[in-house]
């Protein structure tokens, strides 16, 4: 997709939210953090077929409630490689069944770690993957992991408490491109310090009515490749440590929310272990300038107000890509011509200053760049 179309995003997200804001009753909002490490061995998904051999690190949804008084939010940051959109609508429908909640007013994100167990059937990683997808999914392994989410919606839910939201830009060089370009102008996947790069946080902050931090939203693009192939310790990668780092420092636990991190690696990457990856320094790297941003807010307010929306974007399906049959509703049968993939993109509004549009795809980050750039709100996140 070309970034023009794509960035019509911005403005069609504009007409749909831009209508006169209702008065605004109290905000309230809540945080939760739930471990979801296996206690054994799981296969890993990101690289080729490999079994885990032990933990490096704890990995965790965590989730965040949000209430205005007539709408309902709930994010969930999970420190798992990908979810497929088949098993989003599953979990979806079974979290609207036990509670009401609507598919409209949940978003679940993954941080992209390649160092963690896969969760639900696994979609276009099969497709794609080819004979390096030769296992098995742990069907345990996902059950736990889906209540386990949905318990703790539950409990995010029932601990919404008045808040106050800010919000702020930080900068970090945590990354880099990672479509390299050889003597002849092939592009490879390798590291590119010429090529572009959006390094740019942008954070939601979250404080109890007495000003302690109640949550941080970090948004920030980067693959979970620090850690490589070679390794088989569970891990969050940077995002877990970084996550980590942050909510010890503040008390409060840290959403992990990536950007549009389809060409955009860690500076360290795809190294056998977490010394030779060097993990521990994206604690500097990336922690502290999540906590320079926080720090930076200038203010907090308690008149918050939530909208949400979504549109259905058509693009033509890779060649030769053939989709599994749980996917058959996101991939309509063509009659002639290249096959068309229906890609969901949904938006949140938060009062008048803030756009957050997420879609179910690594996304360039040269498209999320340029969303920003055209948009008419202040500050637009793209949650990949």
């Amino acid at each position: 997709m070309k970034a023009s179309r794509l960035s019509s995003f911005g403005l069609r997200a504009a007409a749909l939210v831009l209508a006169a804001l209702p008065s605004i009753a109290e905000f309230r909002a809540a945080s939760v953090k739930v471990d979801i490490t296996p206690d054994k061995p799981q296969w890993l998904l990101g690289y080729a077929a490999r079994q885990s051999t032990g933990i490096h690190d704890r990995i965790h949804h965590r989730i965040v409630a949000m209430d205005d008084g007539e709408k309902q939010f709930f994010l969930v940051s999970s420190e798992i490689c990908l979810v497929s959109p088949a098993e989003y609508d599953r979990v979806a429908a079974e979290l609207e069944k036990k509670t009401g909640i609507q598919p409209a007013q949940f978003w679940w994100t993954v941080t992209h770690t390649h160092s963690a167990p896969e969760v639900g059937p696994p979609g276009l990683a099969a497709a794609f993957l080819g004979e390096r997808y030769t296992h098995a999914v742990d069907p345990a392994y996902t059950e736990m992991a889906e209540r386990s989410l949905i318990e703790g919606i539950v409990e995010a839910r029932g601990r919404l408490a008045p808040a106050r939201l800010g919000f702020g830009w930080g900068y970090s060089m945590a990354n880099i491109n990672r479509r390299a370009r050889d003597v002849e102008g092939e592009t490879y996947l390798g590291l590119n310090p010429d090529g572009p790069a959006d390094r740019r946080i942008g954070l939601l902050r979250l404080d109890r009515q007495d000003g302690k931090p109640l949550a941080l939203i970090a948004n920030y693009a980067m693959h979970g490749t620090v850690l490589g192939q070679q390794n088989t310790l569970i891990s969050g990668d940077a995002q877990g440590i970084v996550a980590e780092y942050v909510e010890q420092k503040t008390g409060a636990p840290m959403l992990y929310i990536n950007g549009a991190a389809g060409n955009l690696a860690p500076v360290y990457t795809v190294q056998p272990d977490p010394r030779s990856g060097r993990l521990r320094q994206f604690r500097a790297l990336l922690g502290e300038r999540i906590l320079e941003a926080s720090r930076a807010v200038m203010s907090t307010s308690a008149e918050v107000k939530l909208t949400t929306g979504a549109i259905t974007v058509e693009t033509p399906m890779k060649k030769g890509l053939i989709p599994p049959a749980e996917l058959k509703q996101y991939f309509p049968a063509a009659s002639g011509g290249p096959g068309i993939v229906r890609l969901p993109v949904r938006f949140l509004r938060i009062n008048n200053d803030i756009a957050i549009w997420a879609a179910p795809l690594e996304l360039f980050c040269e498209i999320a760049m340029a969303v920003r750039e055209r948009s008419p709100f202040p500050h637009t996140l793209y949650f990949g």
